[in-house]
């Protein structure tokens, strides 16, 4: 599936706004980035690699050699990437910033509310684009993943320094904290757990057709 890169997952999603009302949501926007601390719900989601929203008006859809866009409508661009599954993501959106998603799509046409999340996930599936293409640098890792193995990194460079000043004693009570200090960030980075069912057959599916190949090569030796 195109929209996931390993742990990974890409959100890209298109709803149309209505063009007299969308100075609400500028006017918001530029709030929202005065005052960060009111997206704390949404930053204190670990599983958000970032998220992003954009108003595109009528004059400012690019000429990709289709030709002048007749478009009526301010649009809304809302692009995402995310850990864990589609629904895990959009219940951690509902359940964390209800009232910033209301605003954040005041101006959007036949916006339900984030709350009740059934219908708040027909809208997003409707309105959601498929990624075309999607690169993940480390698919095997999430975002925690990646901040445990920087702590790790750092936990090493320092015993490595310690090591040409300290005695044998002295080093091995330092391993010894160390490790008990970064215990909890030792993980085991892999495409499991599965971020989908998608990731799940893709996987499947990818081990057989290796599997054949094999079994097509050592024949033909033989």
């Amino acid at each position: 599936m195109s929209n996931i890169g390993g742990k990974a997952y890409a959100m890209n999603v298109v709803t149309p706004s209505n063009p007299k009302i969308t100075w609400v949501n500028r006017l918001l926007f530029m709030a929202s980035r005065g005052l960060p601390k009111n997206l704390m719900g949404l930053l204190g989601l670990s599983i958000i690699h970032f998220a992003r929203w954009v108003i595109i008006r009528p004059n400012e859809w690019p000429d990709l050699g289709q030709g002048k866009q007749t478009v009526k409508n301010d649009y809304m661009l809302f692009c995402s990437n995310f850990n864990g599954t589609w629904d895990q993501y959009i219940d951690a959106f509902s359940d964390g910033i209800p009232k910033g998603l209301n605003l954040f799509w005041y101006s959007a046409t036949k916006y339900p509310q984030s709350i009740p999340v059934t219908t708040f996930k027909t809208y997003i599936t409707y309105n959601q684009v498929n990624t075309d293409y999607y690169y993940n640098a480390t698919p095997g890792s999430a975002q925690r993943d990646i901040k445990s193995s920087l702590r790790v990194y750092d936990a090493v460079l320092q015993l490595a320094k310690s090591h040409g000043t300290q005695s044998p004693e002295e080093f091995a009570k330092a391993y010894k904290e160390t490790m008990f200090r970064v215990q909890s960030c030792l993980g085991d980075p892999g495409i499991g757990p599965v971020a989908s069912l998608d990731t799940e057959r893709a996987d499947i599916n990818r081990g057989a057709y290796v599997r054949n190949a094999q079994q097509t090569f050592d024949s033909e030796r033989t």
